[in-house]
């Protein structure tokens, strides 16, 4: 494969966001034709599963996904391609590989539940560089190049620069985290969350950590940590809540080694209290699936 010219992270953000809200409005309008009667499936053959009966996929993710990969190759024929549904490299290539995800939520996106979301991210030589992020039912933009900030706007509006939350005690932290589809994975993370629940604020499951990310990012919460998230769940997210000043750990940029491992965004004024309490209780080892 041929290697692109170095692009500037700026340029790369550029096709993220159109690439991103191009997807997102398709997903916007496939829904309604697909599930018009009711929030949930209701048995149609829009819908199929993939790792566990409880971990669907519809028609719309394949659809929207292959509009992706079409728009991409259009701007950049020679990059590499990683993404949820139709697979690609899992090794990291030289030279830039956008990472995917056609809709982060898919439960949402079935159930009519409001929190689902397009995340396009350029990584070069494994680590994001740029990234964009769609809150398709709120029709939020947000999006990050390395070392320009975080950004987000609403429909037609101006952008505005985000920053965590200047927060400093972590009893006070509101935290969003999410589950695995495996049972076993998810009583691990039960019994983790037992013991964190009493030392912070509260807890929200809102269900697209794509989202919670970005949340981290705006302020809407204080910390996301969640185990087993494949690069296409964090890519562009965990840069956009970098680049607003959080901390952020990341697992390996290959699915296969990542499985298991947390991905952990904190406001910096709890950074080291969040890790060291996480780390106490076990939550920064690699959970079982």
């Amino acid at each position: 494969m041929t290697r692109e010219p170095e692009t500037a992270p700026e340029e790369l953000a550029q096709i993220a966001v159109h690439v991103a809200e191009e997807a997102a409005a398709h997903v916007r309008a496939r829904r309604p034709d697909l599930f018009p009667d009711s929030g949930h499936d209701g048995g149609t053959s829009a819908v199929t599963t993939k790792s566990t009966p409880t971990d669907p996929v519809t028609v719309a993710d394949t659809e929207t996904e292959h509009l992706i990969r079409g728009l991409l190759r259009e701007c950049r024929p020679s990059d590499a391609i990683l993404g949820e549904e139709a697979g690609g490299s899992d090794t990291v290539p030289e030279g830039v590989r956008w990472v995917v995800d056609p809709i982060d939520g898919t439960v949402n996106f079935l159930y009519g539940i409001p929190a689902y979301a397009v995340s396009v991210a350029a990584q070069v030589d494994g680590v994001s560089r740029a990234g964009a992020v769609v809150d398709v039912a709120r029709r939020t933009t947000y999006w990050a190049a390395a070392g320009g900030g975080a950004w987000c706007r609403n429909g037609d509006g101006d952008a505005r620069r985000l920053r965590a939350n200047p927060i400093d005690d972590v009893s006070l932290a509101l935290v969003a985290t999410g589950f695995g589809y495996s049972p076993v994975r998810r009583r691990a993370q039960g019994a983790l969350l037992a013991e964190l629940l009493p030392q912070v604020r509260d807890v929200r499951r809102v269900g697209a950590a794509a989202l919670d990310l970005c949340m981290v990012a705006s302020g809407a919460v204080d910390v996301h940590f969640e185990h087993g998230l494949s690069p296409w769940d964090w890519a562009a997210g965990a840069l956009i809540a970098a680049e607003a000043g959080a901390h952020v750990s990341v697992p390996p940029a290959t699915s296969r080694a990542a499985d298991g491992y947390p991905t952990v965004a904190v406001a910096p004024g709890i950074a080291g209290e969040f890790t060291a309490l996480l780390a106490g209780l076990g939550g920064l080892e690699r959970l079982p699936n």
